[in-house]
């Protein structure tokens, strides 16, 4: 009985331990090792943390991960400095500035954040309730989870689900997960703690 008990401990311990393993940060807090940018818009590192802001192009511009990820969990913090208009994309490819994939939004208050779009295509294919506006906290530290797996999309914002959608065309897309600054200019934003977990 003891040798049963101490297996199944040590069978549970490996089980932690395999799903400790899976979780990798994307950002080390020096610089943009493992990502791309895409555009002339800014992206940078200050006080450890990565920051977008609009160039003189006031364009769009995109920061991807070289490695692509299909099914994860990704969790990370992001700060809105000025007009806070970014997102986070998913299963993303690149033509210069021009994306195929999905965008989790990431904007000013009552503007959908948690939302997702899909850039040149549908357009907004979940857009949030103004009963569920609200959880943003403008200039202040805001965690947002994101879970795709297949073709179903949740996402969380400050621990308050957002969206939670089932849909055949994500199931199919493949790519890299990006941060996003939209066009306009103005635009200031940091992101600390991108945590990545593979499913």
């Amino acid at each position: 009985m003891k040798k049963v008990s101490y297996l199944f401990v040590l069978l549970f311990a490996l089980g932690l331990t395999t799903a400790h393993a899976q979780k990798k940060s994307l950002f080390n807090g020096k610089d943009l090792d493992g990502w791309e940018i895409h555009g002339t818009e800014k992206w940078y590192v200050e006080d450890s943390n990565l920051v977008c802001e609009s160039g003189p192009d006031k364009a769009y511009g995109y920061l991807s991960t070289n490695d692509w990820y299909d099914d994860f969990e990704l969790e990370l913090e992001f700060l809105q400095e000025a007009d806070g208009n970014s997102g986070v994309f998913f299963r993303s490819t690149f033509e210069g500035t021009k994306v195929s994939g999905w965008q989790v939004e990431v904007a000013p208050p009552n503007h959908d954040t948690g939302g997702i779009y899909e850039s040149y295509g549908r357009g907004w294919l979940y857009q949030i309730p103004d009963d569920q506006e609200g959880y943003l906290k403008m200039g202040e530290w805001n965690k947002m989870k994101i879970r795709v797996e297949g073709g179903h999309a949740t996402t969380w914002l400050n621990g308050h689900q957002m969206c939670d959608l089932n849909d055949d065309k994500i199931a199919e897309g493949k790519g890299s997960i990006a941060l996003q600054i939209h066009d306009g200019g103005g635009i200031k934003v940091r992101w600390r703690n991108i945590i990545v977990r593979e499913l």
